[in-house]
């Protein structure tokens, strides 16, 4: 049976030779008669390729009367049509309102050439080649499972029933199986599958939604999905288990029946997905996840959650409005909302969180596995290592902490996480987001790349007036990382046909990402420009580049480190500047260091260093902190307050005060003792301790020490020192002068830091990230936004 078709079937055309006159037709077919013909040549740049434009195309032109034809070339989509000028008006303006749902139109250039008296309109084959000026062809992201193709996968009489990688050109993988321009099968992972009769006539007509679908398959020709064994990575048999409707493709079944009763019996499983593997378990089951956590390394953070809808994330979490919005968003991000009290997940989910992180299926896989169940799916791998999605890697990596595989033989060409949001802000920019293109304020004079921060690692390409900012790759420390990073430049080059000549990179020399800059592209390029920026200034710039804008502006830039350009650690800024230069218009008060970046996984040594700055001295070791933190090295590092390199560090004064109220002491991963001091604190409290404008926190830390000692409830105290900092923000953006304030850096992602600094800056226009994270995925973005600057 074909696939669903959208759209009408053709519309008679209207000629002088059909011997009707003006006054028996409509009004707009009469203008068809009696307005001279003409043609035009119609380039639509965007996200046009992939997304059902060409049918989209077909089918206006045919309800017009309109003859030519449309093609996919490396520029876009090309168009020339003829016909009357009424109908030609018609087209042009209905091609961007009616356009379909996946389609991000950038650009619409029309201009007229000679008639060819063309006889009826046709959808031709991609070509290369297009304007040497224009762009080349957005690549789509990967989109959730239309309604439609939701609606073939559970009926019982469609002939992909339980087919679980159903997909057409409104839904299903785009970015993570592209492998070049234009977007065409052989140039995907799918080149492989050969359709059969019935995938092949839906891919061939234009009326169908699968017209030139690219992953289009079917039971019978497509991708198949096979159940293993971890430790033989042999087919595991089939146990018993409460089976999908009956009817589903016999391969599915048996791989789904196998999957789910080992999901049921309380087994990790490691699932291929859409950008690479997710370990997965029940996440009522808390020795699978007890297990799971232990098994994959990660002590504390939290595991995200599947769950079927939004009806099953209610019985998990207070969502909002807003948090509803998110969570069904085509790109179905993880959202992060507020645990509800006795929420049915396993206490092992989010250990000493107030909050969980939800998603809706995005797959037709994820569909069948969560139609009953909520799962924990957490990234295929090992903390802190990359994602795993090559097969034969997974098998190597995740054979340890999985007791099965349930994967498919569709290869993934890019390695993609899920997309995290919090409160409206980007946390984690990759699946569903990436590689939609962001505007750049200042058009870029010449192709450019900028390679990032170190950590939360992303590159931007950039040329003309557009960046692709690529997904998330996590910690270049990591080899593989490392490794994955060089190979995400060199695919998105060749995806958005972009040579750079400039290269923008931090400011710090030893990032491994400057010295991938340094020692790796610029070796690339004959002549190169290069850039050096300043960490936090790349947060600033990030932030207005977003909103399209240059400055001037005043930047609170929080975040945990930075190389300033005095050659200390920032991370406790006030910029006055915009993309072309900033001023450091205040900072928080610099202390010590100890033990460099052990000082971030050891919240402790922050609380010894604030305090022997308050005290002038060897502080006593706090009462909170007895019992946890041996005395002797208590007493080397407030020795080491004296000589260790300083730092204006926000996020290390956080962990100081965490670390004062007993919250942690030391870490297990980054940012947790913040985390932990916001979901504790008492949002009811206004009061605050002193900070002013010149952000001495000496005292401010003084009476943390003093109200914790005195019993004061950690909650107030949480909350007073939230209410202190956005307080001592304000005071010193005032001073400044300027009416426009960027929130950014990854002190950001607090909500209770960021919803208070906004009341305190009532009457302000604040900027914050939205499109982009307010930490580190957010840098080269701005990096690239400065360097066009610059450069123009």
């Amino acid at each position: 049976m074909p696939g669903t078709r959208s759209g009408n079937s053709s519309a008679s055309r209207v000629s002088p030779a059909d011997q009707i006159t003006p006054a028996e037709v409509p009004r707009a077919a009469a203008d068809q008669i009696l307005t001279p013909a003409g043609r035009v040549r119609i380039r639509v740049a965007g996200t046009v390729q992939g997304v059902g434009f060409r049918p989209h195309v077909y089918r206006l032109a045919h309800e017009l009367g309109l003859d030519g034809f449309v093609l996919n070339d490396t520029s876009g989509v090309l168009v020339e049509v003829e016909g009357a000028a009424a109908g030609l008006d018609d087209f042009v303006e209905r091609l961007s309102s009616e356009a379909p749902p996946l389609a991000r139109i950038e650009r619409v250039e029309r201009s007229a050439i000679p008639p060819t008296g063309e006889d009826g309109f046709r959808i031709v084959m991609s070509r290369s080649g297009g304007q040497p000026d224009q762009q080349v062809a957005p690549v789509s992201p990967d989109m959730t499972t239309c309604d439609d193709c939701l609606a073939e996968l559970t009926d019982p009489d469609d002939r992909r029933y339980g087919y679980p990688f159903t997909n057409c050109t409104n839904c299903g993988p785009r970015f993570t199986i592209v492998q070049g321009v234009p977007y065409d099968r052989p140039l995907t992972t799918m080149s492989r599958f050969k359709m059969c009769e019935l995938c092949q006539a839906e891919y061939e007509d234009p009326l169908d939604r699968r017209f030139h679908a690219q992953p289009n398959a079917c039971p019978v020709c497509g991708p198949q999905l096979v159940f293993l064994d971890a430790a033989t990575s042999e087919p595991a048999p089939a146990p018993a288990a409460s089976r999908p409707p009956a009817g589903a493709p016999p391969r599915a079944q048996a791989a789904l029946d196998a999957a789910l009763a080992a999901l049921d019996a309380g087994r990790i499983l490691a699932i291929k997905g859409l950008g690479g593997y997710h370990l997965a378990c029940r996440a009522d089951h808390e020795p699978a996840v007890a297990g799971l956590r232990g098994r994959k390394h990660r002590e504390e953070k939290p595991f995200a959650l599947m769950v079927s809808g939004v009806d099953a994330a209610r019985r998990l979490a207070f969502v909002s409005p807003v948090e509803e919005e998110l969570l069904t968003q085509r790109s179905r991000p993880i959202v992060i909302a507020r645990r509800r009290p006795g929420a049915p997940v396993a206490e092992s989910v989010a250990p000493a969180s107030p909050d969980l992180g939800l998603m809706l299926p995005y797959s037709p896989l994820h569909h069948l596995l969560v139609a009953d169940r909520d799962l924990v799916m957490t990234s295929g791998n090992v903390s802190d290592e990359p994602i795993a999605f090559r097969d034969e890697d997974a098998v190597d990596r995740l054979g340890t902490i999985a007791d099965h595989f349930l994967t498919h033989d569709r290869p993934i060409h890019t390695r993609t996480d899920d997309s995290v949001v919090r409160a409206g802000l980007m946390i984690r920019r990759s699946r569903g987001y990436v590689p939609s293109a962001l505007t750049l304020p200042v058009a870029a004079a010449q192709p450019l790349l900028a390679c990032g921060a170190e950590l939360k690692s992303t590159f931007c390409l950039a040329k003309d007036d557009r960046a692709w900012v690529s997904h998330h790759i996590g910690d270049l420390k990591n080899w593989e990382t490392l490794s994955s990073f060089r190979e995400g430049v060199a695919h998105f080059e060749r995806l958005f046909a972009v040579s750079p000549e400039v290269v923008a990179h931090d400011l710090h020399p030893d990032y491994l990402s400057t010295r991938e800059a340094t020692d790796h592209f610029v070796s690339d390029v004959d002549d190169p420009t290069t850039f050096a920026i300043q960490h936090h200034h790349a947060h600033l710039a990030a932030a207005l580049a977003e909103h399209g804008e240059t400055g001037p502006a005043v930047g609170a830039i929080y975040d945990g480190a930075g190389y300033g350009a005095d050659g200390t650690v920032w991370g406790g800024e006030i910029l006055v500047g915009g993309l072309t230069g900033f001023e450091r218009a205040g900072h928080l008060r610099p202390v010590a260091l100890p033990g460099g970046d052990r000082a971030a996984a050891e919240p402790w040594r922050m609380a010894c260093s604030w305090l022997a700055d308050a005290l002038g001295g060897e502080p006593p070791l706090p009462s909170s902190l007895a019992g946890r933190v041996d005395p002797k090295r208590w007493a080397a590092v407030a020795g080491l307050a004296r000589t260790a390199g300083r730092t204006s560090s926000m996020g290390r004064l956080f962990d100081a005060v965490a670390a004062l109220c007993g919250i942690r002491a030391v870490v297990s991963f980054e940012g947790q003792a913040a985390i932990e001091l916001e979901a504790i604190a008492d949002h009811q409290e206004r009061g605050g301790y002193p900070l002013a404008g010149d952000l001495d926190a000496r005292q401010l830390i003084l009476d943390v020490r003093r109200d914790v000692s005195r019993g004061v409830s950690i909650p107030i105290v949480a909350a007073r020192f939230h209410n202190a900092v956005a307080r001592g923000t304000a005071l010193a953006v005032i001073a400044t002068g300027l009416d426009t304030v960027v929130l950014s850096g990854g002190c950001f992602q607090n909500r209770l830091l960021t919803e208070r600094t906004i009341d305190e800056l009532a009457g302000f226009r604040c900027l914050l990230p939205r499109q982009l994270p307010p930490g580190d995925g957010g840098i080269s973005f701005g990096q690239a936004a400065i360097a066009a600057a610059l450069l123009a």
